[in-house]
């Protein structure tokens, strides 16, 4: 029997964080990651557009894979399309990764939370009331898809010095706000979280969803049939017919994953 995969999709490397983590924890369960870089970044997509484009990627990946699980590792997207997605495949369990704004506003103290995300994600009236029904507080939201690509083309070789100052111009608006609390609102920017929280302190503290996705994950698989007969190859997969990028390979490398085009059928 053919072990069935875990699936993490994102739009680009945003997800690896979530993806290593897991796979870290659970070294045993099969993993493909597709990274959907002809459509990269989601961030700047009309919620319909990018609805469906998840949809028919989906599609693709179920037919191809049968996984037990997807991970829908993008922020963007989990605020957007998780509903509809799983309204399409119901049996398909889904996880998103939903910014971390729930515990980030129940430890502010100053009631105001910073957001970094993409321009969809900032919008979305959804952070807002995350924040309501825990406490509230004054959300301040900050759109930064330049960082987005920045992470997903030059993070990979970028040094730490280059790194930090990047992060530092967003922590420093944050903090003329009068913020707190931060959350990293884009998958893509828990590439940075060390220069993030070297930023931040010491009175901003930095929230991420990383372990929660993984224990959500994990109590899925707890209670469902494992398949554990066989292990194939753990595998990062991009969508478009470019071969990969070397950033790309590096990025595999650090998992132990092979690297291969998710290409049409």
């Amino acid at each position: 029997m053919v072990k069935q995969p875990v699936l993490f999709l994102d739009s680009g490397i945003g997800g690896m964080p979530y993806c290593y983590h897991f796979h870290r924890r659970n070294p045993g369960e099969t993993i493909v990651y597709i990274a959907d870089r002809l459509h990269f970044p989601y961030g700047g997509r009309k919620r319909e557009e990018l609805a469906g484009i998840l949809s028919g990627l989906t599609e693709r990946a179920v037919r191809k894979f049968n996984p037990k699980i997807a991970v829908l590792a993008c922020n963007t997207a989990s605020v957007t399309a998780l509903g509809e997605l799983r309204e399409r495949f119901p049996d398909l369990p889904f996880v998103g990764t939903v910014p971390a704004v729930k515990p980030a506003t129940l430890a502010s103290r100053t009631g105001k939370i910073g957001v970094l995300g993409t321009e969809l994600t900032i919008g979305e009236s959804y952070i807002k009331e995350l924040a309501d029904e825990n406490g509230g507080g004054e959300v301040i939201g900050i759109a930064a898809p330049e960082l987005v690509e920045f992470v997903e083309r030059k993070a990979a070789y970028a040094s730490t010095g280059e790194k930090i100052q990047t992060v530092r111009g967003y922590i420093n608006r944050f903090r003329a706000a009068g913020v707190d609390v931060l959350v990293l609102g884009c998958t893509h920017f828990l590439i940075l979280i060390d220069e993030f929280k070297e930023a931040a302190a010491p009175d901003i503290t930095v929230f991420d969803s990383i372990k929660g996705v993984t224990q959500r994950v994990e109590s899925l698989l707890a209670g469902g049939d494992n398949n554990s007969e066989d292990t194939a190859g753990n595998c990062l997969f991009l969508t478009g017919s470019a071969p990969p990028e070397p950033s790309w390979v590096y990025w595999a490398g650090r998992l132990g994953f092979s690297v291969s085009l998710f290409e049409e059928e």
